[in-house]
């Protein structure tokens, strides 16, 4: 998994009913882009260092930009 900052982290619920979890990544602790992400989660409204799991993916923000 790689990842830049601007990119949004997804992560799916474990269990039926589970929301999903979206944050952005505001900071990378490796010049690869590889994890752990410091990541706004928009829900939340807090920050945290994240170890994606198989149950994360990313969306770069190529692909989620409008204009």
């Amino acid at each position: 998994m790689k990842a830049a900052v601007g990119d949004m982290l997804v992560i799916e619920g474990a269990h039926q009913g589970e929301p999903r979890r979206i944050g952005i990544i505001i900071a990378l602790h490796h010049d690869d882009g590889s994890p752990p992400y410091e990541v706004r989660w928009l829900e939340e409204e807090h920050e945290s260092l994240v170890y994606p799991g198989p149950d994360a993916h990313i969306e770069h923000r190529e692909t989620f930009r409008t204009s």
